[in-house]
C-alpha cells in the first residue's frame, strides 16, 4: 500500500510500504555512522532505508538517535515516544527520550523516564550516567555517584562519563578525586575538551594557577585566564581573581562579558567581606 512518511532528512514523500524489516548489518552500520558522528552518511542510509519500503521499527528509533546526536531534541523527543511501547525497544526508546529531556530542562520528566529505561535495562549505561545529572542538579551526591558508578561499570569506563563523575566531585569540592576522574578520561580520549577544561578549573581550584594555565595558546587563553579567575573567587582568593580576570580581558583583546561579570562578581565579594568583617570561604 502507499504511505506517505518523513525521512531522516525531513522530507516527506510517498513510498509502497512492504513491512520488509532491515538486516542486523545494516542496522549495526546506521548505528555506526552516528556513533562516529558521520550524521550525513547515517542520514542517507535511513531515508533509503524507507524509501525502500522498510517500515522497520528500529529505524524510528535510530531516526530519534540521530536527530539527538545533532541537538534536534523535540524532534528526537516524538521519534523515541513513538516506539515506547515496543516491547523490544522500549528501554532504548526511554533512554533516549530521557536524555532528551534533561537536556531541555525538563527534569521531572527526565527522571521518569530514565529510571524507567534502567528498569528496562539495567545495562543502559547512557540512561545511568543521564541520571547521575540529574541527581547532580539536586544534590543528590550519593544517588549521583551511584548511578556513575553503574555507568561506569556497564560502559567499561567510558570517558564522557569519568567526565562527569568528575564533574560531580568537582560540585561537591572533592577536588582530587575530580582530578583523578578527568585525568582518567584523558587517558581514554585525549581529544576530549570537556575534560581538560574541567581539569584545569579543578586546579585552579586548589590554588596551583600557573599549573592550570600551563599550555595555554592565543586562541585558549583568554577562557582559561577567566576559568582560573573564576576557580579564585570560588577559593575567596579576590586579589589574584581581579589580576587574573583582568589579564583576560587584556588576552581577549575586545570586551570580554564574561570575564568582566566575574571581575564585578569578585570586586562586590571583597567589599562585602571587607564591610561585614567576614572572612573569605576558601578551600586551603
Amino acid at each position: 500500500m502507499l504511505a506517505a512518511i518523513s525521512t531522516a532528512s525531513g522530507a516527506t514523500t510517498a513510498v509502497t510500504v512492504s513491512g520488509k524489516p532491515l538486516s542486523d548489518d545494516k542496522i549495526s552500520e546506521i548505528q555506526k555512522a552516528i556513533d562516529e558522528q558521520r550524521y550525513f552518511d547515517a542520514t542517507g542510509l535511513i531515508d533509503q532505508a524507507v524509501i525502500a519500503g522498510s517500515d522497520d521499527s528500529r529505524l524510528v528509533l535510530l531516526t530519534g538517535e540521530l536527530s539527538l546526536a545533532r541537538g534536534r531534541l523535540n524532534d528526537a523527543l516524538a521519534s523515541f515516544k513513538t516506539i515506547e511501547a515496543n516491547p523490544s525497544l522500549s528501554a532504548r526508546a526511554f533512554q533516549g527520550e530521557g536524555i532528551a529531556l534533561s537536556l531541555l530542562d525538563r527534569s521531572n520528566e527526565a527522571v521518569q523516564a530514565l529510571e524507567k529505561a534502567v528498569a528496562g535495562d539495567p545495562g543502559a549505561w547512557r540512561a545511568w550516567n543521564a541520571l547521575g545529572a540529574e541527581y547532580d542538579r539536586r544534590r543528590d551526591w550519593s544517588d549521583a555517584e551511584s548511578a556513575y558508578g553503574r555507568a561506569l561499570s556497564e560502559s567499561q569506563e567510558a570517558p564522557a562519563v569519568l567526565n562527569n563523575r568528575g564533574y560531580s566531585r568537582l560540585l561537591q569540592n572533592r577536588l582530587d578525586e575530580a582530578i583523578g576522574d578527568f585525568i582518567s578520561a584523558l587517558q581514554k580520549k585525549p581529544a576530549l575538551a570537556a575534560a581538560r577544561t574541567n581539569l584545569r578549573l579543578a586546579v585552579a581550584m586548589k590554588g596551583d594557577y600557573s599549573r592550570a594555565l600551563e599550555g595555554a595558546t592565543p586562541g585558549n587563553k583568554a577562557a582559561l585566564l577567566n576559568n582560573a579567575g573564576f576557580a579564585a573567587i570560588l577559593r575567596g582568593d579576590y586579589a589574584q581573581a581581579k589580576d587574573l580576570l583582568n589579564d583576560a580581558m587584556k588576552a581577549k583583546g575586545e570586551y570580554y562579558a564574561r570575564a568582566s561579570e566575574n571581575l564585578e562578581m569578585a570586586e562586590g565579594m571583597k567589599s562585602h567581606e571587607s564591610n561585614t568583617g567576614g572572612q573569605a570561604n576558601a578551600t586551603r
